[in-house]
């Protein structure tokens, strides 16, 4: 089960137009160009670049207004699509022109995607659909800003039962408890575990204390013969297996 972000803590109707209206002219070049772009997406959404995808996402909340300069605001500030999707609602508003209707908006599309792939891996067992799971936690966690610790609960097919955060810290820090992971697990009937967490920093390489906080996991869970299959460390440069490294 993934955490609400507090979507319905913000206001979600349109922003107030600015005392500056353009001319005529500029408006009806501003409503040509969005008719090009909407005209080249109908035909083929791979002809448009980052910036130009972003601008025909921006001008549906937006029915006014030159989106270009916001859309290349964004990518710039949070450095790709994948960034401004996965950017949080405050994040998004530090960006000159985008209020609380656009944010929304944005974070909407990502929860969209999240669950898509959640989809995906759901379907068959996570044993066989790895490079789902992997593209499930990168869409998840990649951009996360704060480390986020949490928890694919699996049943003895290897199917997920539930998707749980299980803990969020600061930048670089989550507090892990390896009895509040077993005990959940057993509310949930669980055989077998996978645990996953972000690097903020972008880096996905295991630290000294996920080792430790992985292997204090495996230790807790068996006696209770729950499996921890892997730990997966996702940073904005990829995830890391600590199983595939051979840490435990």
């Amino acid at each position: 089960m993934l955490q609400e972000q507090g979507l319905f803590a913000f206001r979600v109707d349109r922003p107030v137009e600015t005392e500056f209206q353009p001319s005529p002219s500029a408006r009806a070049d501003q409503n040509g160009h969005r008719q090009r772009l909407r005209t080249r997406a109908a035909i083929s959404f791979a002809a448009l670049p980052d910036y130009e995808l972003l601008e025909v996402l921006l001008a549906r909340s937006l029915p006014r207004g030159d989106v270009k300069p916001m859309a290349k605001a964004l990518l710039s500030r949070f450095g790709g699509l994948a960034g401004v999707f996965g950017a949080t609602l405050e994040e998004l508003q530090s960006v000159k022109g985008v209020g609380p209707s656009v944010a929304l908006d944005l974070k909407l599309l990502h929860e969209a995607t999240v669950r898509m792939s959640r989809g995906e891996v759901k379907k068959r067992t996570i044993i066989s659909s790895w490079s789902a799971l992997l593209a499930y936690v990168r869409v998840a966690l990649a951009h996360e800003a704060r480390e986020q610790f949490r928890v694919l609960f699996l049943d003895k097919k290897n199917q997920l039962i539930a998707d749980e955060v299980m803990n969020q810290g600061t930048v670089d820090h989550a507090p892990v408890y390896p009895r509040e992971v077993v005990r959940r697990a057993l509310e949930l009937s669980s055989s077998a575990v996978i645990l996953v967490h972000n690097h903020p920093s972008g880096d996905p390489t295991p630290s000294s204390a996920d080792v430790d906080m992985t292997r204090q996991v495996i230790e807790a869970a068996r006696s209770l013969k729950i499996t921890v299959h892997d730990h997966l460390v996702v940073g904005r440069e990829g995830v890391a297996s600590l199983k595939a490294l051979g840490l435990f």
